[in-house]
């Protein structure tokens, strides 16, 4: 969430870190969120196999059969150690331990026993004598509940994103609220945090392996940043203000998941949108047709409806939602983050947060997001004036008044007609060749030959809803499983409303010292399919698939020791990178080709479409990306500015960088759910880490073979393998073989000019 993910895009939420101990140890529930405004994800429905209920193995190509053995050597060479953390090897234990069939009451009476037994640990090792700590009572046995404690809290706290039944999820909501104040408590353990001191005095760091003292360090300063080093009076603050702010964001974004706004218009109000789109919407009692804010409905709207009034209704609705009752929270959201940092020692709540991160502080990200702004702005304005254009000449064809601007519900619909007018690619035709099979069939078939695995469909496994479909996977090599997946891809009332990915079940060592598997779920909303056609992709839903399953290929391949270091849990503004990066393979001809076919023909996409599909790649990047600077400095305004108000930042910002005024009585930022989703304060790290992504796929991948499986294998064991338990730039340097460089980001951007160093990423 991601995101996890606008991917970037400000209408969704990106990944949230429960914390338990938190300060201590947190749990890990990351959420990866899709970025709306350019990638919408996309869904489908895999069909009842014929083959055998223990799963059938999805197709793996003659090619991939004849390279395991140069993957076998190349994984010998590369992979980094794994098995215990003292030493020794793990054995694997390839057991999924989630549950999805708890009631109501089930879950309100889990909850509490989860937060008595995980209390139990944490009083323990509180209770401990000087004389008494150890590794194996201290560090190893928070490792240990933080490992059963994130299972068990994702079996509770998940159904409230995904579950049809109401009940469920408000009991799941209820739990979250209560886990979450847990993790509050736990968090502020003074006592225990006292142990894992007295312990770090005691051990030598060489005694440890290089990971579980990472682990010591790292719980070290979860504390500090938790105010344990602090007064008693100040402790207290803090945790009262935790609290509020755990119970605010749920509260956020469950406002957002649970709006059912709709509007209602004539067939003729929504001209220029095709028959499929209109065939599928539900009636009013007198009619008309019901168009709902969830993505499927709002974005073909924006970009297809000719009808201006309509799009304007339409977007001032979409910028609008929740924005009485989410504009309260997001006030008390940003005072009560500068309140806490201030009592931490932290000028901003922007400094607090960045801290942790790649770009370290404020005015790093400032200075990136500027020299990216003043680059990107001449951009803008050729694109500006041939939107202006385009609207003068469909106003003059259409007999409408022309008014001169670009106005916000004009963007989408007029890039749009970029892309079909200056490289005359027809999104309605192109989708004919996405159906939703051929491109799942495609997609998996890429990422298993790329990574050296296979994916088995796992028959009538027990999942939330009749549309999810679980697969298990395995290492080519040595055919061990090394994780699950769950696919929950079409909309449904009261579901998460964006596209992201959730990580369930950590990768990491049990107290045992066998190996847990990985589970993971990605969520979306995509079209259904029809009875007249099979639910049939846009090209950015395609591109937002390979995005969010990215996020489930990092939570699986992981192989850290320690539940904290598992999959995405890596820096924030790094963790989008390893997605973004296959995000390239949709505008490569060979994965299009593999992954296309007309649903009614069966025939390839005519090579002229592809090359004007692949051309149209940088249409509108201008644009696009200055809107991302507008979400990712409004971000930072309310995290460093006292008493910023958000509508007057974003109209600012929209006035000042975009040069699309924002439309009165709206409230967008009441909408965005990133910041109350985990990306407070670093909703700048998806174009951060887009300066990793693209030197990555330009120096190894473009260079050497986008299928080369030599450097699919060093990605999966130098950036997807370690997890967060090492820091981004050791794993950047492994893969590049050198220090990252800008060059490669700079032009996808379409600025291809003197290498320049953005203070930067860098």
């Amino acid at each position: 969430m991601a995101g996890a993910s606008l991917r970037a895009a400000g209408d969704a939420t990106g990944s949230r870190q429960a914390s338990l101990g938190g300060g201590i140890a947190p749990a890990l529930r990351t959420r990866f969120q899709s970025e709306a405004d350019k990638y919408l994800g996309c869904s489908f429905r895999q069909p009842p196999s014929s083959e055998s209920r223990q799963g059938s193995r999805l197709h793996v190509s003659g090619q991939q059969q004849q390279q395991q053995q140069q993957r076998r050597r190349a994984e010998q060479r590369m992979a980094p150690p794994t098995g215990s953390v003292m030493d020794g090897q793990s054995r694997l234990s390839a057991v999924n331990r989630l549950r999805w069939d708890l009631t109501a009451e089930q879950i309100d009476r889990a909850t509490t026993e989860l937060i008595e037994k995980t209390k139990q640990v944490y009083d323990a090792v509180g209770a401990l004598q000087q004389a008494e700590v150890s590794y194996e009572n201290t560090l190893k046995a928070l490792a240990n509940v933080e490992v059963e404690y994130t299972v068990q809290r994702n079996m509770l706290d998940f159904p409230q994103h995904v579950s049809p039944n109401k009940d469920i999820r408000t009991a799941s909501t209820e739990a979250d609220k209560k886990l979450s104040e847990f993790d509050v408590e736990m968090s502020m353990r003074q006592d225990v945090y006292q142990r894992i001191i007295w312990l770090q005095e005691k051990v030598e760091s060489t005694s440890l392996r290089q990971e579980a003292n990472r682990y010591l360090e790292r719980l070290i300063k979860l504390g500090r940043r938790s105010g344990l080093h602090l007064s008693e009076e100040i402790q207290e603050k803090i945790k009262a203000i935790k609290k509020k702010l755990s119970v605010l964001c749920i509260d956020f974004n469950k406002n957002l998941n649970e709006d059912t706004t709709f509007l209602p218009f004539t067939k003729e109000e929504l001209g220029g949108l095709p028959e499929d789109f209109l065939n599928s919407l539900e009636k009013t009692e007198d009619g008309k047709l019901k168009v709902t804010l969830k993505y499927p409905h709002y974005f073909p709207l924006m970009k297809k409806c000719h009808v201006p009034e309509t799009r304007r209704k339409m977007e001032e609705m979409f910028n609008s939602r929740c924005k009485e009752e989410n504009c309260l929270i997001l006030k008390e959201l940003v005072d009560l983050r500068a309140q806490k940092s201030a009592l931490l020692g932290f000028k901003t709540h922007a400094d607090f947060v960045l801290e942790m991160n790649m770009a370290k502080n404020y005015q790093t990200v400032m200075n990136f997001l500027d020299e990216l702004s003043m680059k990107l702005k001449p951009l803008g304005e050729k694109e500006r004036a041939t939107i202006l254009d385009l609207k003068q000449k469909e106003c003059e064809k259409r007999g409408l008044q022309f008014d001169s601007r670009i106005n916000a519900w004009d963007m989408r619909y007029y890039m749009n007609q970029v892309e079909e007018t200056q490289y005359s690619v027809d999104q309605n035709l192109l989708k004919e060749y996405f159906p939703m099979q051929v491109v799942t069939d495609g997609l998996l078939e890429i990422y298993q030959e790329l990574l050296g695995l296979t994916f088995h469909l796992e028959e009538n496994a027990p999942v939330w809803h009749e549309d999810v479909r679980l697969y298990t996977v395995k290492d080519v090599t040595s055919g061990e499983t090394i994780g699950k997946f769950y696919l929950d891809l079409y909309p449904r009332e009261g579901k998460y409303g964006h596209a992201a990915c959730f990580g369930l079940q950590p990768g990491c060592l049990l107290a045992d010292s066998s190996r847990q598997i990985s589970v993971a779920a990605m969520v979306a909303n995509f079209t259904k399919p029809t009875p007249d056609a099979p639910s049939l992709l846009q090209h950015d839903e395609v591109e937002t698939y390979f995005h969010e399953f990215g996020h489930v290929m990092h939570q699986l391949c992981s192989q850290a020791d320690f539940a904290m270091f598992s999959g995405t849990h890596v820096e924030r503004d790094f963790v989008e990178a390893p997605s973004q990066m296959l995000e390239n393979w949709v505008w490569e001809k060979e994965p299009l080709m593999r992954m296309s076919k007309h649903y009614k023909t069966g025939k390839p996409i005519p090579d002229e479409l592809l090359q004007k599909l692949i051309k149209s790649r940088q249409a509108n990047t201008g644009l696009f990306n200055l809107r991302q600077i507008v979400l990712a400095k409004v971000d930072q305004a309310l995290h460093t500015q006292t008493k910023a108000d958000p509508v007057k930042e974003y109209a600012q910002l929209c006035n000042e960088i975009l040069g699309v005024p924002a439309t009165p009585g709206t409230n967008m930022p009441a909408t965005f759910g990133h910041l109350a989703g985990g990306y407070d304060a670093q909703y700048y790290g998806y174009l951060w880490s887009e300066v990793y992504s693209m030197d990555m796929f330009y120096t190894r991948f473009k260079q050497e073979g986008i299928m080369n499986c030599k450097v699919g294998m060093d990605y999966r064991n130098y950036i997807l393998r370690p997890g967060g338990s090492a820091d981004a730039w050791d794993m950047l340097r492994k893969f590049l073989g050198r220090d990252p460089k800008q060059d490669a980001f700079l032009a996808s951007k379409g600025l291809n000019m003197e290498p320049n160093k953005l203070p930067s990423a860098c």
